[in-house]
């Protein structure tokens, strides 16, 4: 469910101030399924993909490969295993946020000449991001906020949380919880 101006229209989860100032959440567990599935859209190639990546207990490997293709290092097409983890995470926020839109993908994987490269260009990135170990992701979500998406991952206290309203992303990762703004 998109978030659109006015607390009428604000799904049922978001509610009072607390870290990001602007909405609270109240999380418990995913939906129980026998099957995950993801979309995204990856803004710098236009690749799409929508995959069921775990079922009846397993992942999928066919499904882990295109994932790993689709969130590749664009600028230098190099693979590295995703996280499943931070597949189950997107998963519990786009369950949690009702929506059913497909992530809008800014950064998956990025090789270590790449991360080295937005560093010297000045782009803020960490010398050791988690993006370099397939722990993280950039991403946001058509007609939602990256308030809401931030504050909704921040509840699951699954990892670490950047809000980047700037430039209209929020960073996931599955490393330590933490949050910051860029």
């Amino acid at each position: 469910m998109a978030s659109v101006a006015g607390l009428a229209a604000t799904p049922t989860w978001a509610r009072d101030s607390v870290e990001w100032g602007e909405t609270q959440f109240s999380w418990t567990h995913p939906k129980v399924t026998v099957e995950r599935a993801l979309s995204f859209r990856h803004r710098h190639t236009d690749e799409t993909l929508n995959t069921v990546y775990y079922a009846n207990g397993r992942y999928l490997p066919q499904a882990l490969d295109e994932v790993n293709w689709l969130l590749r290092d664009f600028r230098t097409s190099e693979i590295k295993p995703i996280d499943p983890q931070l597949l189950d995470l997107l998963y519990a926020v786009r369950q949690r946020l009702e929506s059913n839109e497909s992530f809008d993908v800014f950064s998956g994987y990025r090789s270590p000449e790449t991360n080295a490269l937005l560093r010297r260009e000045g782009w803020g990135v960490a010398r050791n991001s988690l993006h370099m170990q397939g722990m993280a992701i950039d991403i946001g979500l058509p007609g939602m906020e990256t308030r809401h998406i931030a504050n909704c991952a921040l509840s699951l206290q699954r990892g670490g949380v950047g809000i980047y309203r700037r430039y209209n992303f929020v960073h996931l990762d599955t490393g330590r919880v933490r949050t910051w703004r860029g």
